[in-house]
């Protein structure tokens, strides 16, 4: 039985410090900013976060680009031809076309090495939640698990990771074209914060919307509360798109929420690629807990 690594992408938002401690790998998908482009660099190597964001505020536009089969060819032959197996857990599909170039790419490589299994899991979600995922993954292999029961489980699973978010501005919702113009300006007029989830096809989808920063988080912390299951699972991940203290103080209100459960709090930085369409100020909860069954 070949060992297997465990693959995902700049949609995940893991910092090196979890992706070493967990072994796992990405593939950098690309941004583009006045037509130079850049790697999604999840270490923030090129640009830091506060640059890049910022670079949003004074007005630059920012767009993203998945990861051709070429560049998913090149990696997964790095791995088959020391006949290492691979799991890809990719971006969710209804967001990026990554899944479906990776899956072109899988049966192009298996065609040069027949003995070396590639397998593409379709997140169906983003950021810390896909994440997540990746982590669990690396437990199990960690536990023994072939790369056919981490892929299954996954496969079973992944709808249980739940995503709740916010955006401190409906402009970048607009450009990205989640929203229309006219919501946006009657939206921002009005003070008006949409809470976001992955729904179950894989959508960021707005499932309500509250008036004021401080009730979204409220909102947030509510839901978080009501949809976490935490038996096996005590993390809740919070990503921000440079809005530190924003982070700090929503861990503060859900913590406050869920009592006197021992629950690990792990916050970071909102990915270019996610960051790109949402925008800084962007709050991001994820967390293991009821199966999503909200279709947008």
């Amino acid at each position: 039985m070949n060992d297997y690594v465990i693959l995902t992408d700049s949609c995940s938002d893991l910092e090196k410090e979890l992706r070493e401690k967990f072994d796992i790998k990405y593939i950098p998908m690309r941004f583009t900013v006045d037509d130079a482009e850049y790697a999604a660099d999840l270490d923030w190597k090129i640009i830091s976060p506060k640059d890049f964001y910022d670079l949003m505020r004074n007005g630059k536009r920012v767009k993203t680009s998945q990861i051709s089969v070429i560049d998913f060819e090149t990696v997964f032959e790095t791995y088959a031809e020391k006949n290492t197996d691979i799991l890809y857990i990719g971006c969710s599909s209804a967001l990026s076309a990554s899944v479906k170039a990776s899956v072109v790419a899988a049966e192009n490589v298996k065609e040069k090495y027949p003995d070396v299994k590639i397998l593409c899991v379709d997140s169906l979600n983003s950021s810390y939640a896909l994440g997540l995922m990746t982590i669990y993954a690396a437990h199990m292999k960690k536990n023994g698990k072939t790369i056919q029961e981490v892929a299954d489980s996954i496969e079973r699973e992944k709808l249980n990771y739940n995503q709740e978010a916010t955006v401190e501005s409906l402009h970048y919702l607009k450009l990205s074209g989640r929203i229309s113009a006219a919501s946006a300006f009657f939206g921002g007029m009005l003070s008006v914060k949409p809470i976001i989830v992955s729904d179950i096809k894989g959508q960021n989808v707005s499932i309500e919307k509250v008036r004021g920063r401080q009730t979204s988080f409220d909102k947030i912390a509510e839901r978080v509360a009501d949809e976490i299951i935490t038996d096996n699972h005590d993390e809740i991940f919070i990503a921000h798109a440079d809005c530190e203290k924003d982070a700090i103080l929503l861990k503060e209100i859900i913590a406050a929420k869920l009592g006197d459960k021992n629950i690990k709090f792990h916050i970071g930085y909102v990915g270019p690629i996610v960051g790109a369409s949402t925008g800084p100020g962007t709050i991001i909860v994820d967390f293991y807990g009821k199966k999503v069954t909200f279709e947008g």
